[in-house]
Formats: structure tokens, sequence, C-alpha cells
């Protein structure tokens, strides 16, 4: 996951419109903020925990003056939630300063780790982002060529948003897991991961970079194509399950319509006597649409969500605590004797899911069907989504009647991936669904996901 956001405007409060796209963009992470200005090639850093409208105020927006800005939004997959690791980071080298915010996940991190140490760069953070800034701040050919250097060398997920030398940059991996697009406002060019950022801060919707691409945006906007671009790409399909937010354009589909045509596909392939379908809010409200669309099954809202639980900073204390997903969800009495359809995006660990049916049951329910509109995850992401090792996904190694039974619903049913796929009207060729398949587009460690901790010793 993870959200960037960059704009060159010399006319514009480059801070203040980046604000808004990482508002824009704060699904993509919570954990910390940070926003990075250039004004003449002098950079201001403004970085902290939490979300963007806990980190940036009025006030201190203010103090951030330049002509061009990144910013980022983060949820982690390597290294620990802590202020160090989070972005944009700046890298001092011996050939230039880089800034630089990142979206995805390095597969060979360790070994770049060792050549820069070996070459005497000191590494200050636990993140594989550093290693990206590290290899460009000091290779000391041209920026682009130094660039394209770095690019060759990492393997894995990694889109990128980064100052240096009074330059905007922007690439993505030669497969393009990750998102990116570029926009202008009135001519000053945009870069974001999702159009719907592109959108809030009123900027058109120019195109997608390319996989392998790097766009250099200074008087102009130039591009090339730093390395091939693998095959057709492999855009994560998880993007148009649940990752990107239901108005963003992927791919030149909206993704709340495909989520829409996931649902109605659902009910195709697991029909069931129901008096009512209801969404697990807000992720599986588009599919649920579809669902109730498509089998003649009313649509209601049987669970309400509290849309302030967010990420908090007071942990509630142990009585609170047993209340668990209550926190988060309540049901509504039109539940109470009721056949319902329980329709999510997904099910990863098993433990929300178990809870919501049972709070369901409690509530009266007659019977619950849960209705998942994607295929069971059965496999760890290694591209930059925090999925569990393979024994915590609760259908790597069950059936899916065992996995009804863990949850305790009435039926269970998933969408087929070549549902998912068909709702997308793209290529299969053009995704990634290793967590579906094991099926993975480079090659990546055996057996167990790539450990989060593992350059901070005490975690280790």
């Amino acid at each position: 996951m993870c959200g960037v956001f960059g704009i060159r405007a010399p006319e514009r409060d480059v801070a203040r419109v980046t604000y808004f796209g990482l508002f824009a963009l704060q699904h993509r992470g919570q954990e910390s903020a940070g926003i990075a200005v250039s004004d003449q090639g002098q950079l201001t850093v403004l970085r902290d925990m939490g979300l963007v409208a806990q980190v940036f105020s009025e006030q201190n927006l203010r103090g951030l003056q330049g002509d061009i800005a990144i910013g980022h939004t983060r949820y982690s997959t390597t290294g620990s939630t802590q202020w160090t690791n989070a972005q944009p980071i700046v890298q001092h080298g011996r050939a230039r300063t880089v800034t630089l915010g990142h979206n995805g996940n390095l597969t060979n991190v360790e070994q770049l780790r060792e050549t820069l140490t070996a070459d005497g760069v000191h590494l200050s953070t636990t993140s594989d982002t550093e290693v990206i800034a590290a290899l460009i701040a000091n290779d000391a050919a041209p920026l682009d060529e130094a660039i394209a250097n770095t690019m060759s060398r990492l393997d894995g997920a990694f889109t990128v948003v980064a100052l240096s030398e009074g330059t905007l940059l922007g690439f993505r991996d030669p497969h393009g897991f990750r998102p990116l697009n570029l926009g202008r406002i009135d001519g000053d060019p945009v870069l974001a991961s999702e159009t719907c950022a592109l959108d809030l801060v009123g900027a058109s919707h120019e195109r997608e970079v390319a996989p392998g691409e790097l766009v250099l945006i200074d008087d102009g906007v130039r591009s090339l194509q730093a390395v091939p671009q693998a095959g057709a790409g492999a855009l994560c399909l998880f993007e148009f399950i649940y990752l990107a937010r239901p108005d963003t354009i992927l791919s030149g589909i909206e993704v709340h319509s495909a989520r829409v045509r996931m649902g109605e596909r659902l009910a195709e392939e697991a029909p069931v006597e129901a008096d009512l379908v209801m969404p697990a809010p807000d992720s599986g409200t588009p599919a649920a649409i579809g669902f109730a669309r498509a089998s003649g099954v009313p649509f209601s809202e049987g669970l309400i969500k509290n849309r302030y639980i967010g990420r908090t900073f007071i942990e509630p204390d142990q009585g609170l605590r047993e209340q668990g997903i209550r926190l988060k969800f309540n049901p509504l009495a039109e539940v109470a004797g009721k056949r319902v359809v329980l329709v999510d995006d997904s099910i990863v660990r098993g433990n929300t899911m178990r809870q919501i049916v049972a709070i369901l049951f409690e509530a009266g329910a007659q019977e619950v069907h849960v209705r998942i509109s994607s295929p069971p995850i059965v496999s760890p992401c290694f591209y930059g989504i925090d999925f569990a090792d393979e024994d915590q996904l609760v259908a790597s190694s069950r059936t899916v009647e065992e996995v009804r039974t863990q949850i305790g619903a009435t039926s269970l049913a998933y969408l087929s991936l070549e549902g998912v796929q068909a709702a997308t009207t793209r290529p299969e060729n053009e995704f990634c669904n290793a967590c579906f398949t094991r099926r993975y587009p480079t090659q990546v460690p055996d057996g167990k996901r790539l450990a989060k901790y593992r350059f901070e010793p005490s975690k280790a």
C-alpha cells in the first residue's frame, strides 16, 4: 500500500496541494505522513506519526514553501512503525541529495544493504525505502542515468516519487505492481498513486506512468523507459478488490464499477435463498450492491460502522478491549429473524469475520451466509501488502467448508479467480494474482514472507 503524491507548480502553494492529495490517499497508509518541499533546491521536510490531519496544521504548512513538493502516507511492510521510518526520507550521498517516498516492497533489500554498507554508506532506517534513495544519491552518473541504474538493481515492487537537483521524479518497477498517475492542474504537472487524489486537487488525468518508466519534471515533463517493461505488466489484482479507493480509475476502469460487477458475478456463482443482502462496511459495499442487484434480494445496511475509530493512539482499557469488534461495528435491529447474506471483499486471518458473524447471530439473525468477492487468500504478498505468513492465513491450508466452520457462518462461498478477472474487463496477463495462486511474477523467498522487522535486532 502507501500513498505517494508530487507536484511542480512555481505559482502555487505546493505544500497545501500535496496535503489535500495525501488526504485523498489516506486509505493507502495510516501510520505516518510527510511532505518535502524544494525551494530553488533548498529542501524542507516535515514528517511525523499519525494521520495526515494529525501531522499537518495550518501553521506548519505555512512553513513549507517551495515550487516542488512530494508527499507520502505510510503503511509498513519493511521496518517498524516509528518516526525514523516515516517518509519522505532524505539521503545525502556522495553525488547528490535525494528526498524520496516509496510504495511497494523490495525482495532483494538484504543484498543491496550489504553492498551499500560495504561501500561505506550509512543507513539510518530499517525500511527498504532508504536503500533506493541511497543508491541514487551515491551514483556519480547524471540523475536520469543514476535512477535507471538503480531501477535495474531493484527487485520487487517500487512506485516512487522523489526530489533531487530541483527535479520532481516519478518511476515504477518494470512489473507495475503499484499504480502511479500523471495529471495536470492548469498545466502544472502532478503525480499521484490514484486518480482520486488528482480529482480532489482539481487536476485532470493525463495518463498512467508505465511500468519501468521514469518521469522527470523540471521546466517541462520528460520521460524515458528506464528499464524494459516486464511483459504486459503485473498490476496487483488486489488493488481492484480492496486497496484502491472506489472512485479511482485503474487501467481505464472505474474501481467501484468493477467491484459491483464482482458482486453480480458472485450472485451468479453462489446464489442463496435469503431475506437481505448487507455489506461488511465499508469495503464490502460495492460488491453487496452488485450481489443484491443480480439476485433480487433487497440490499440493507445491517451493520453501522464507527467511521472515527481509524487508527487511535489511545488504547482501550481491558473491558473495552474485550468488546473487540464492537468498537467498530454495531448491528441494526433489522437483521433479527432474517436470513442474511453478508458480503465482504476478502478474508485474511478470519478473526474479524468470525466476530462479525457472531454479532449478527447475537442480534437475532436466523442465518448468516457469507459471500466473498475474491478467491481465498492462500499465500503471502512480497510486493507491499502486509499479509500474514501462510500458517496465519485462514484459507491457506483449509477447505472452504473448514473456513466456514472456523468463522461460524451458515454457508460460505468465494468468487472465482475467473470471476474477478472478468469484472476488471482487463486481460489476465496484466495482473499479479499470486496471493490467490502462489504464482509470483518474480523470484521470491521460498515458503515464508520476508520478515517485516528483519533489520531490527531487538525484534528479529
